[in-house]
Parts: structure tokens; sequence; C-alpha cells
């Protein structure tokens, strides 16, 4: 595999895994990527294989049936099979941070009811904040719960972007409530939805339309949620008590900004495989492209940046890993890495020429991929307002 994008201080279990998880991408990913992402086809036999790898459980405790794995383990996870096929990650990713909000915040119940069936990849889940028109400003959300007499809710709104939005059986669901809090961020919930797989109706007053067509990040379904007075329980509020919704969200989004740095780490990775290994087969001028010096620095160029996201990836899931909050450290990883991924599968895209245009070649696909790094879990402009108003807040004038 080269030098890149090697951990130090990994333990033998960490190394184990990831050694698995590599020969899984390079023997039943690899090969099948091209043809299943021009099919928009979902990868079936590729995630009953991750279920039986146990990745669906990374993270949740042996208790539930989960190996019970950190959060770094989950990243460098991630980046391996976003080397392969960024839309397969995506799949695990929301999961993910699901299961992370009910280890977190869930009741003794929740945790008791969802968990071990999410371990075993029977229960699939889904995350759900972004509303039509809504943007980076989540305080605007309309979708509504409103308390009914007996004590359930009944939520009514429109839900936008939601991954695995047709194979998901569970969305965390923030919406708006009255709490008679002084705050919109307090009048916030979040709620555990339960809901069938497919497309319709697939709960009570709950039907996903259909999978939205994208440039790229296919396979796996991204889909709008509607919810026309669904009814539910209070028991379903994630932990419990309502008002918590926006905070709980953030924690979820600061691992999910962790888990796009690392995808991003992924797809550069792969991008620069493609690109020195092109680079040792085309021949100009008698000699292959590599020993041009133009094509060995953008080479050098994209090898440093490769290390460089995921040393930054690395560190903020070290950080978060050991209880520490990591608005600063994760938004600065996501903003790099995306941005960096970019630059570095499209040097890729250069030294593959014309090449590189065809949809025979794997570049074309990380090409359209890399593109909703830019975009997934806030934009850089919105990492660089949180990573800004962070770091005025450490570094504020003392009078």
């Amino acid at each position: 595999m080269g030098r890149l994008c090697q951990t130090d201080g990994l333990t033998e279990d960490q190394s184990e895994i990831l050694k698995a998880v590599r020969q899984f991408v390079d023997e039943k990913i690899i090969p099948v990527a091209q043809e299943l992402e021009h099919a928009d086809e979902y990868p079936t036999e590729i995630i009953e294989g991750l279920k039986e790898l146990g990745v669906f459980g990374l993270t949740i405790p042996e208790e539930f049936g989960g190996l019970g794995e950190s959060i770094l383990t989950y990243a460098l996870v991630v980046e391996e099979i976003a080397r392969g096929w960024m839309s397969v990650s995506g799949v695990i990713n929301t999961h993910f941070i699901v299961a992370y909000l009910l280890m977190q915040h869930g009741t003794d119940e929740q945790k008791q009811k969802y968990l071990p069936a999410m371990a075993a990849g029977e229960v699939r889940g889904a995350f759900s904040m972004s509303e039509p028109g809504l943007g980076s400003d989540v305080s605007a959300i309309s979708t509504k719960a409103t308390k009914q007499d007996d004590g359930s809710y009944s939520i009514t709104g429109q839900k936008m972007w939601l991954t695995n939005g047709g194979t998901s059986t569970l969305v965390a669901l923030l919406t708006k409530t009255d709490e008679g809090a002084d705050s919109v961020y307090k009048n916030m919930t979040t709620f555990l939805v339960e809901k069938e797989p497919g497309f319709g109706e697939t709960a009570q007053g709950v039907t996903v339309p259909g999978k939205l067509d994208k440039m790229g990040y296919k396979g796996v379904e991204t889909t709008e949620l509607i919810l026309e007075d669904h009814h539910i329980s209070a028991d379903q509020v994630l932990g419990g008590e309502p008002g918590k919704g926006f905070f709980q969200m953030m924690d979820g989004v600061e691992v999910g900004r962790v888990n796009v740095a690392a995808r991003a780490c992924g797809l550069a990775w792969r991008g620069f495989e493609l690109g020195v290994a092109y680079a040792q087969t085309r021949h100009t001028f008698g000699k292959p492209i590599a020993e041009h010096q133009a094509v060995l620095f953008r080479l050098a160029d994209m090898a440093t940046k490769v290390e460089t996201i995921h040393t930054m990836m690395v560190r903020a899931a070290r950080i978060k890993d050991g209880g520490g909050r990591v608005d600063v450290e994760a938004g600065m990883a996501k903003m790099l890495a995306s941005e960096m991924a970019n630059e570095v599968v499209e040097d890729s895209f250069r030294i593959h020429g014309g090449y590189g245009y065809s949809k025979e070649y794997e570049i074309e696909r990380l090409m359209r991929e890399v593109k909703f790094m830019l975009i997934g879990e806030g934009t850089s402009d919105i990492q660089k307002m949180i990573i800004g108003r962070s770091l005025l807040k450490d570094y504020k004038l003392k009078s």
C-alpha cells in the first residue's frame, strides 16, 4: 500500500480490523464499484459483507453486540471504504451517527431497544436535519412536533437530503417543539422515527417520495422525507427529554465532520494511487510521464496533501475519543480535507489527460464523487465561521 496514510500508535485489534477492511475493499468493492456506480445500483452484496465484518456495530459497545471500537478506528475504516467507493461509506456514516446519538444521549430503554439490532445491521439509521430552502441555518427548521393531550406528539413537515432515506428503518429527526424556552435552540427536539424500508408511505404519516437524481454519490439513495400528522409516543424523544435536540444533533455533526474528513481522505488517497499508477504506464517522448518533472512535482504535491489531511483527520478523531470538543479541529479537518481532496483528484484527472474524461477510467467517477465533500456536513465557508468564532473566544483580549 506504500507509505501514505499510515497511523502511529494503533492497537493490534485496530490494525487487524483495518487489514480486514482493506482486503475487503480491494477484493469486493473496487472491482465492482464502477459498474454499480454507473448503474446507480444499491451495493447490496457489499453491505452484506460489511455486516459480516461487524462494521455496522464497530463503535457500539460490546454489551449491545458491537465491537466497542473508538471513533478513530471508525474514521480509519471509513477512509479505507471511501478509497474503494465513497458511496458505501455514506451508507455507514448516517447509521453510525444515529448509533452515536443513542450511545451518548439515549435512555437505557432506547439503547436496549435499538443498539443490538443496529450492531447486527438489522436496523439501519438515517439522520435528518435539513429542509428545502433551509441551507445551513438549522435554527430555521419548520418541521413541527405538536404535543397532544395524551402526551404523544404529532409531527408535520418536510425534510431533505436523507442519505439512506429509503433503506433506513430508524430516522433521528430534528423538529421544532414549543418548550416555552426563550431560545430557539432550546425549543428543538430529536425524535426516533421508526419506518419500513422502501419508498412511498413507509409508516403512518411518513412518506419517502423516491431517490433524488445526483451528479455523483450514486448507489446509495438520497431522499426527501414528508411527515403529515405522524403520531409518535413521548418515549421516542431521544434521551426522554424534549428541548435538547439542537445540542444532541450538533454533537452528532461533530463526529459527522470527522467522518466527512475521513471520506475525503479516502478519495484523495485513491486519486493519488490512480495518478501515480497511470503516470508510470503512460509514455511520452520516449519515457514514462512520471519521469517528466512537471508530472513528478504534481505527484509530490498530491502525496503531501494526502498526508496532511490524513494527519488532521486522525488528530480530530483522537481528541473526540478523549471526550474533548472538536468544533475547531473537526471543522479544520473537514474543510482542509474536502478542499485538498478536490485538488488531488483534479491533479490525478490532469495526469490521465483525455482518458480521465472517459467513463472507462475510475478517475472520472472520483471527479464527480469528490465534489460532494465540499458541501457535506457544512461548506468550507460554514467551517470557517465555526472555526473563527471559536478562536475569537479562545484568544479574546483581556481588558
